[in-house]
């Protein structure tokens, strides 16, 4: 049922950027913010009904298969769109994005953060899967299992490496770039999964947790979206 639920989502996404890029050519601005919208809204839904089966057995083999998996089909499907604030930052430094179209993509990944949070919660409502019982009586399941220190370095330097990854394998083939970026982003939940959730992705960060963001907002913002922000500007003025 859960794969079920991520592929609809997927595939009701891809439609939704096919309509927008035939409907809405003409109108920039708002076809910019609609597509980042529907992308980032695919990934943070898929990745709240991930959060979900990380107990499933055998451990920790399923959660990492379906996070390389989807990151793959994300990959291939949501090419142009960056879904996450430090990506979009990179052009809107480099002059490559007016600060305009970078504040709206932004202002669009953080509405689809929430829409993808109210969407997964009202499903886990209808408790239609047997991971989705009790889901929302969790409330801060808080992934930060370190000290807040620690868990900026971890966040910081994760989001540096998957930067820099990034960069580096804008050479690469296409369809290999995306297994690439995959097993990186595996390799990175894998290691850091169990101290921070390895996010290094404020949007989603901010979708995925947004009640521990309410009970201590400072602590989480630093780890959450200072680190990676920080680990962005790192990258743009070292390499």
């Amino acid at each position: 049922s859960s794969l079920l639920l991520m592929s609809g989502v997927v595939v009701t996404v891809g439609l939704c950027r096919r309509l927008a890029r035939r409907r809405l050519r003409s109108r920039p601005l708002l076809f910019a913010f609609l597509v980042e919208m529907f992308s980032t809204f695919q990934i943070c839904a898929c990745t709240n009904e991930l959060s979900l089966l990380g107990n499933v057995e055998p451990k920790p083999h399923t959660a990492l298969t379906l996070t390389y998996g989807f990151t793959v089909l994300h990959g291939l499907t949501l090419t142009g769109s960056t879904c996450n604030p430090c990506g979009t930052l990179q052009p809107m430094c480099g002059g490559g994005t007016s600060l305009r179209m970078g504040g709206l993509k932004i202002a669009a990944q953080f509405v689809a953060a929430v829409l993808a949070r109210v969407f997964m919660h009202f499903i886990w409502s209808l408790e239609m899967a047997e991971p989705h019982f009790g889901a929302l009586s969790q409330g801060c399941s808080s992934p930060m299992q370190t000290t807040e220190m620690q868990a900026f370095c971890i966040e910081l330097l994760f989001s540096v490496v998957f930067q820099l990854a990034v960069l580096r394998a804008e050479s690469v083939n296409p369809k290999y770039r995306v297994h690439l970026i995959a097993l990186l982003i595996t390799m990175l939940v894998y290691a850091g999964g169990n101290l921070t959730g390895a996010i290094f992705n404020p949007a989603l960060a901010f979708s995925l947790h947004a009640d521990c963001f309410y009970d201590k907002f400072l602590s989480y913002s630093l780890v959450y979206w200072i680190a990676p922000s920080l680990g962005k500007f790192l990258i743009l003025n070292v390499f």
